[in-house]
This record gives structure tokens, sequence and C-alpha cells, in this order.
């Protein structure tokens, strides 16, 4: 076995490995000690209150592991780890302290428990936890921003196309191609039978958009996603925009949406779900349910009227309204979600299905321009 084999091997195994591989290097040391505080700790979910080697309830010792993993291993492990300990070890309390929060490194996972903490935290933590939040707020939109702007803005400026322009409104390019079984060489030009243009929407609402958010404790990273999406589709003028966040109660945070740090802390993670309350909540805003995109994002475990609800959905459709059901928007694989639900859905005409935060912008494109919607 070579020695880099062996090496990882080690580390793999822990402490246990030492008599038949070897002591470790002082770094790997360092390595091997921050792993084992967390995954050789007895006390995991299947064996509450058993503590054993793991960081014990010393927010010193806690703070001391945190930078040790933000030294030894690259950023997207230390996530990983930072979000196995709040799992394994119940940490959340102590992210309840201004230090904890200064020694984490901020991603999705960690802005969503902040937030399912949001109502317990002490003063002097709330706004370090907000620094947190705004942090993976502005690395969220640096990622999907632009992205989402352009394909929801060339999506509406194409359903803007009109067919009979006027002079200076008219696309040559699509025109040209639309017509060219028309060409006549003899004269070298195209007749043009059907002009192509865009329409003058101005600053006219061409789309009414609702998402419409389950906010239980299992849809934490989707809210945290479904937040920033929110305020990146608030900016797109052409579109009006409702953000509804609902657990057994429905909040509407349409007038936070500019800001999605105020918007994330105006949600309330845990609880129960009434998707049905919801869904009849958010019908009220769909006054043009032709020019209407509907997004309801939840794992569809219902606490609330089944049939009611799959009956409003169904009217939904029926009068025109894009009906987009996400279980996840998340990047975080296959979700856990009422299949009953969701073979429900599917035989309304509105398949259920998790989407990744970068195939939502072609998402809310399709769904814009009249296209069926697939899974993400």
């Amino acid at each position: 076995m070579s020695m880099e084999r062996e090496r990882r091997w080690r580390l793999v195994l822990g402490g246990v490995a030492e008599e038949a591989l070897g002591e470790v290097s002082e770094r790997d040391g360092g390595m091997d000690a921050a792993l084992g505080a967390l995954y050789d700790s007895d006390d995991t979910p299947d064996r509450p209150g058993a503590r054993g080697a793991g960081l014990g309830g010393s927010a010193p010792r806690v703070a001391r592991w945190l930078g040790d993993i933000r030294e030894y291993f690259p950023r997207t492990v230390v996530q990983v780890m930072q979000a196995d300990a709040i799992e394994r070890l119940d940490l959340a309390r102590l992210l309840l302290e201004p230090e904890m929060l200064a020694a984490v490194e901020p991603d999705v996972h960690l802005a969503g428990t902040l937030l399912s903490l949001n109502r317990v935290m002490p003063d002097a933590a709330r706004e370090t936890a907000r620094q947190v939040v705004r942090t993976v707020v502005g690395e969220l939109e640096r990622r999907i921003a632009e992205r989402t702007r352009s394909a929801v803005t060339g999506a509406l400026n194409r359903a803007a196309r009109a067919s009979r322009p006027r002079h200076a409104d008219i696309d040559w390019h699509r025109t040209i191609r639309a017509n060219l079984r028309h060409h006549l060489p003899e004269h070298r030009t195209v007749v043009p039978e059907r002009l192509i243009g865009f329409g003058r929407s101005g600053t006219a609402i061409q789309r009414d958009v609702v998402l419409c958010v389950d906010q239980s404790g299992s849809m934490a990273a989707s809210v945290v996603f479904a937040g920033v999406f929110a305020a990146v589709l608030a900016s797109i003028r052409s579109l009006r925009t409702s953000l509804v966040v609902f657990d057994t109660a429905v909040v509407d945070l349409t007038d936070r949406v500019g800001d999605p740090v105020e918007t994330l802390f105006g949600t309330r993670l845990g609880g129960g779900t009434d998707v049905n309350r919801a869904v009849a909540y958010s019908q009220q805003l769909l006054s043009r349910p032709r020019d209407s995109v509907f997004v309801l994002i939840s794992d569809l475990y219902e606490g609330g009227h089944r049939e009611e609800m799959l009956r409003r959905i169904a009217a939904m459709t029926a009068a025109g309204v894009r009906v987009i059901v996400l279980l996840s928007l998340s990047d975080d694989g296959a979700p856990d979600y009422d299949h009953e639900n969701a073979a429900a859905l599917a035989a309304l005409g509105v398949p259920a299905f998790a989407c990744t935060p970068d195939a939502f912008p072609d998402l809310m494109a399709a769904a814009i321009a009249g296209r069926a919607c697939v899974g993400g």
C-alpha cells in the first residue's frame, strides 16, 4: 500500500487504525482530531444524550474546532462538517452566541438554521446573524441574479411580439426568416407576407408571478433560495411579483421582497403545514389568470384540506394560470415529499418535481413563454 493511500485510510478510519497504520504527522493529527470530535462522538441521532469524545457543550472548544476545520479542509468540506455538527451534536443552541456566529463558514444551510432560531435569538446575536445571512444572500445573488434576469426578460420580450407591428417595431431578422419562401430572386427581395415585431411593453406589467413557499422546517434551504429569487424577479419591471410564505398560517411578504435579508427574517421556519390555506390566499392575487404564473414550493405534506387544495389548483389551471409545483428549490438532491399528493397533481396536469437553483431561471422563462415545464 502506498504511503499516501495509508495516510488516507488512517484519516478515514481514525484512531482505531493507529496500531495497524501507524501514527500521523502533526498536521494530519490535527485533521484527525477535528474529524474525530465530530464523527467519533457517541451523541448521534440514533443515540441521543450519550456524549462521548465529541465537541461537548463548551463554546470555546466549539469555536476552536470551527477554526480548525477551516484551516484543514476546503470550504465545501467545512460546510458539510458544519451541517453535520449542527445535526449530530445539537450545536444550534450555540449558534445563538455571537462568538460562534463569527467563527462559522456562511452557507445556505447555516442561514436556514439561523432563520429557524430567529424567534429565540438573543439581541446580542441578532445583528451577527443578519450579517451571516447577508453574506449568504450576496453570494447567491451573484450566482443567480444575472442569469435569471436574462432568461426571464428574454421570455417576456418574445411573449410581447406583435403580429401587426408598427414600422419602428418590426423585427426585421425574424420577419425575413419567417418569409423566406416568398423570396423573389429576380427582384432581389423578400415579400413579407407576415410581419413580426416586438410589442411596446414599456413599463407595463406583462405577467403576475406568485411564489408560495412552505416554511416548515424541512424546507429551510428552499426558503432561502426562494427569498433571493423573489427579490431578483421583483426587480424586473414587467413582472408583478408576490411572495407568500406559509405553515399553518399565511404571511404575505411582498412588501419586503426588495430586501431579501428582511424577507428571510420575516419567515418563521418550523411548524405545521396548511397548503390549502396558502393556495386559497394566492388565488386572490391572480387577478389576470392567463397572464399569471403560480409557483408552489412545498414538500406537499398537507395538514389542511387535501381535496380542497387539489380543487383550487385544478381551478387555477382551468382558468389559464401556469402552475408550477416544486418539491424543493435547492442543491440538496432528491427531497422527501408526499408521493400521493404529487401523483394527484400530476393527474391534474401539474407535475411536481425538485428543481435546482441553477435550473430555476430557465424554468421561469418556460412558464412565462407558455412552454411545458420539466423537472430541474
